[in-house]
């Protein structure tokens, strides 16, 4: 796999998931108690043995600067062959940054030229899944085309927000439609609620990327993106697959492929969820593909009752360095070093991490970022009304606290 070059797109503004990316990039945003989304793409990589990456950075970057440096910094023996860096978004080329996601490829060509890969992984870096990218490479290569694109069923009702794919029984795209009106999009074969979505991951012949990025450098019409100008032209020519999720196998995962696109508030607080259910479609806890992240150096979480008052915790999941004093905890994921005080009622919340919420306080559905203080007595999420006066509430009445708020002090 030595010839194996990785990208991963992860400039994200992430505007929809405002006010979490008020201060940081999308792929920045914590997730599921100890991760940050940019981990999901990075263990796909390295749990398939392929470490050869570039991560693509651009929109508030410090966090996951940050990020990227304590948790997946390679050392030792080998280090020339086997990395994982930050590269900037720097004008080397023009003096603009980046106005889509071949562009972002284009201004940073030199890094496939100098390391010269036989194939080049362009994955985005927002997403929660699992793949073994290996098995995707393997499926590239034997199908020796310019190009191979992930792809996973969606309702046809979503097809508004993906590239919209047709394919042919040998796995050959024959169609392809960017982000098509619903009524527009063509289904899959003998099944009219579903249509075949591109996941935004691509393995490109590295001649062919290099050749395609340069011709649409100079196209003063083009919007520079993969999926609105370079697919759209490489299809026709025969040569493109597709390659589907749902054909990846990893050991002690099921056989329906969770993929999960977290670009809104609302799909964000979903996929939370998701975690906590008695048959959860996504697993942290699989021992075959172990989810490398940073870890603080914090204690385990503890429970206390607190006189009369008894901690009780159900369908949860509770960071390190938590401080659970007497409070009701249900269905919720809480970060590093939540502080929870005597009979605080937590149902439905996701907290990204150093929350500390005051005595009697009641939260319903409420996402709570870094560093937010609630005041004793404070009641969320029960008077969506009252709360958008103060708040962000999504269309699906999910209560977002933006970072280090102070509320009802």
């Amino acid at each position: 796999m030595s010839g194996i070059l990785a990208m991963i797109l992860a400039g994200g503004e992430g505007s929809r998931l405002y006010p979490l990316t008020s201060t940081r990039t999308k792929p920045a945003v914590p997730f599921g108690g100890n991760y940050r989304l940019v981990d999901f793409a990075l263990n796909n990589f390295v749990n398939a043995d392929l470490m050869k990456i570039y991560v693509l950075t651009q929109f508030k970057s410090q966090s996951l600067n940050i990020h990227l440096r304590k948790a997946w910094r390679l050392s030792g023996i080998g280090i020339s062959s086997r990395f994982i860096e930050a590269v900037p978004a720097q004008q080397r080329v023009n003096k603009s940054w980046y106005s889509g996601t071949a562009d972002a490829i284009y201004q940073n060509a030199r890094f496939i030229e100098k390391n010269n890969p036989d194939h080049v992984c362009i994955f985005g870096s927002d997403h929660i899944y699992k793949m073994d990218v290996q098995q995707m490479v393997e499926y590239h290569k034997q199908k020796a085309g310019s190009l191979t694109v992930a792809a996973i069923r969606v309702q046809k009702s979503q097809a508004y927000h993906f590239g919209i794919i047709e394919v042919d029984e040998e796995g050959r795209m024959i169609g392809f439609a960017e982000k098509p009106a619903v009524e527009d999009a063509k289904t899959i074969p003998g099944d009219p609620d579903h249509v075949l979505a591109s996941m935004g991951n691509y393995i490109f012949k590295s001649d062919v990327l290099l050749k395609e990025l340069y011709i649409d450098a100079q196209d003063e019409n083009s919007s520079h993106d993969f999926g609105k100008d370079i697919i759209g032209k490489l299809y026709p020519k025969g040569d493109v697959f597709i390659y589907k999720l749902s054909d990846n196998y990893i050991e002690g995962e099921p056989a329906t492929a969770y993929w999960r696109d977290v670009g809104t508030l609302d799909s964000y607080w979903d996929a939370h969820m998701d975690l906590l259910g008695d048959d959860a479609p996504f697993s942290l806890y699989n021992k075959n593909w172990p989810l490398h992240t940073y870890h603080p150096p914090l204690p385990p979480a503890t429970f206390r009752d607190s006189g009369d008052t008894v901690s009780d915790v159900s369908k949860s999941m509770i960071g390190a360095g938590s401080y659970i004093n007497g409070a009701k905890i249900e269905n919720s994921v809480l970060g590093f070093r939540s502080h929870l005080c005597e009979g605080v009622v937590i149902k439905d919340c996701i907290f990204l991490g150093n929350a500390k919420v005051g005595a009697g306080a009641r939260l319903t559905k409420v996402i709570l970022d870094k560093g937010v203080e609630i005041a004793p007595g404070t009641v969320i999420g029960e008077n969506l009304e009252e709360d958008k006066k103060q708040f962000t509430v999504s269309d699906n009445g999910v209560v977002v606290i933006a970072k280090g708020t102070k509320v009802g002090f």
